[in-house]
């Protein structure tokens, strides 16, 4: 996604300086993996995932090898080695390489029947588990584990999700927040284990069970692990490139080899690898605007995060617990199942926005990211801040 976004950039903006050769391992074209959730719920078709159609490519006069590895890179002759033993020789290099899913090295782990929520072949080995009406596990409840759980419960799959935190995606919300989307995910059918350490997966050449370290043993034919993800920086580090948890760029996304870039997943800037899809466009605007000789730096991004699951509306966005150093604004409403959270910082005289957690109603979510982002004062409309843009614009008018 990455990719695709950084050559549509390169397109506007100089759109005959550069011979473009995409290259991925998958099969298809890219796509939008941030909808494989909706594809798996039934509420998409795999080609509404298309981030380009294929004639798009040829339009525009680039190349795509696609179903194609990249094992070697060769900064010295600037040489790329494909799997298939064909080179190709580059000017300039954007690696833009994501992340693997991270698996839990549990006893089992390599049994039939497991596996992640990454990619398309994830989604075919789900759907034929719902096709057989098995029942799943999913271990992980943080944003993944939540969209693929709802996928599967959707198609009448007995899912049981196992968390090893008290709360659900405890990155993104709070308390209250959390107990809330509990609750509602739940009436979907969908059972939790929350403070909860998986022990083991049992079976003999597929999946059977899962065993908590309490002992409890939960039936199931497939265990999906959304644990987290680990950027994907062997290629990198195999060059020589500097890594440390991702491969290190600068502010205009170069590596420490000047004819080198890296953005997205791979990427860490300023000591963050970030694992969401916004930060990736802005690194791509960014990197295409530098590559076409204009003004552009990055200086991170605020992350934001929307949770893909059909009737839930969650928004959540910077720092959404504060400090005893901060000032908390909470508007509820317990019979529309309604929760807002505003986190504001004091500074200079000046009071800023620095976090959010909406639950139920999100309609402001993107005005309050702006906020965050821009760092605007928001002390003219301080008091009807937390009823949304349109109250909080007229107080400050």
């Amino acid at each position: 996604m990455a990719a695709t976004r950084l050559v549509e950039e390169l397109v506007r903006h100089t759109p005959d300086s550069f011979d473009i050769c995409m290259i991925g391992d998958e099969a298809s074209l890219p796509y939008n993996r941030v909808l494989l959730s909706s594809l798996l719920a039934g509420d998409l078709d795999e080609n509404e995932l298309e981030l380009k159609k294929p004639e798009w490519w040829g339009q525009h006069h680039i190349q795509t090898l696609t179903g194609q590895k990249v094992c070697g890179i060769d900064r010295s002759s600037k040489t790329l080695t494909l799997t298939s033993g064909s080179t190709l020789t580059f000017d300039l290099l954007v690696i833009a390489t994501g992340s693997r899913p991270i698996m839990l090295p549990l006893p089992g782990a390599d049994l039939d029947g497991v596996i992640t929520f990454r990619d398309l072949a994830d989604i075919e080995k789900m759907q034929s588990a719902i096709a057989a009406k098995a029942s799943a596990v999913v271990i992980g409840g943080g944003l993944l584990g939540l969209e693929a759980a709802y996928g599967l419960a959707k198609a009448d799959i007995p899912t049981n999700v196992i968390h090893l935190m008290d709360r659900l995606m405890e990155r993104q919300l709070d308390g209250e927040a959390a107990t809330m989307l509990r609750d509602d995910i739940a009436a979907r059918g969908i059972s939790f284990h929350l403070s909860a350490q998986t022990k083991m997966i049992h079976g003999k050449d597929s999946v059977e069970a899962v065993e908590l370290a309490d002992g409890t043993l939960i039936k199931a034919d497939l265990v999906v692990m959304a644990v987290g993800i680990r950027p994907h920086i062997e290629l990198a580090q195999a060059a020589g490139l500097t890594t440390a948890r991702g491969i290190l760029v600068d502010d205009h996304m170069t590596t420490s080899d000047p004819s080198i870039f890296a953005l997205g997943e791979c990427a860490e800037h300023r000591g963050i690898a970030y694992g969401l899809v916004e930060p990736a466009y802005e690194q791509a605007r960014v990197l295409a605007t530098h590559l076409a000789n204009e003004v552009a730096t990055y200086a991170g991004s605020i992350t934001a995060t929307n949770l893909k699951v059909h009737g839930i509306k969650l928004f959540s966005a910077g720092d959404f617990l504060g400090s005893k150093d901060t000032q908390n604004i909470v508007l509820r409403d317990r019979g529309l199942k309604t929760y807002r959270k505003l986190i504001l910082e004091k500074r200079e005289e000046k009071t800023y926005l620095i976090g959010c957690v909406l639950y139920g109603d999100t309609a402001d979510g993107l005005w309050y990211a702006d906020l965050i982002r821009q760092q605007t004062p928001v002390d003219d409309m301080r008091a009807l801040l937390v009823f949304g843009r349109e109250l909080a614009l007229r107080e400050a008018a």
